[in-house]
């Protein structure tokens, strides 16, 4: 019985141990992640500001340019949370999800396949 106990107990911090290890191994770092993917496409503030309804939705995250219309449904909020934002610049925002949290290393990994291209000032 102890010895079941034992092996039990050891099975179970392996696998605490190998799920943490993986979090620190596949986790998108903050920033870095952000730009992985570049598209050459350049966009003007009125190009984006024309991109502000829920059909339409495109953001600014540090100087990119997202479209994020597909991605508004499977957001885990309301997208009421995300429409104040469509045609806007977003990074603090997204940075803070307005009330001061940092999105998760998840969310960061989500933004390559929405990146669409830069934001110029003209």
């Amino acid at each position: 019985m102890r010895k079941l106990f034992i092996a039990s107990t050891l099975i179970f911090w392996l696998a605490v141990a190998g799920f943490w290890a993986s979090r620190l191994w596949f986790a998108a770092p903050v920033a870095e992640g952000i730009q992985e993917t570049t598209p050459d496409a350049h966009y003007t503030p009125a190009e984006l500001a024309a991109h502000n309804h829920e059909d339409d939705c495109w953001m600014v995250i540090d100087g990119l340019v997202y479209d994020f219309t597909t991605y508004l449904p499977q957001h885990p909020t309301p997208p009421e949370m995300l429409l104040v934002w469509c045609g806007k610049e977003a990074t603090q925002a997204f940075r803070t999800k307005t009330k001061g949290r940092p999105h998760s290393p998840y969310a960061m990994r989500l933004l390559p396949q929405y990146h669409i291209g830069e934001l110029h000032e003209q």
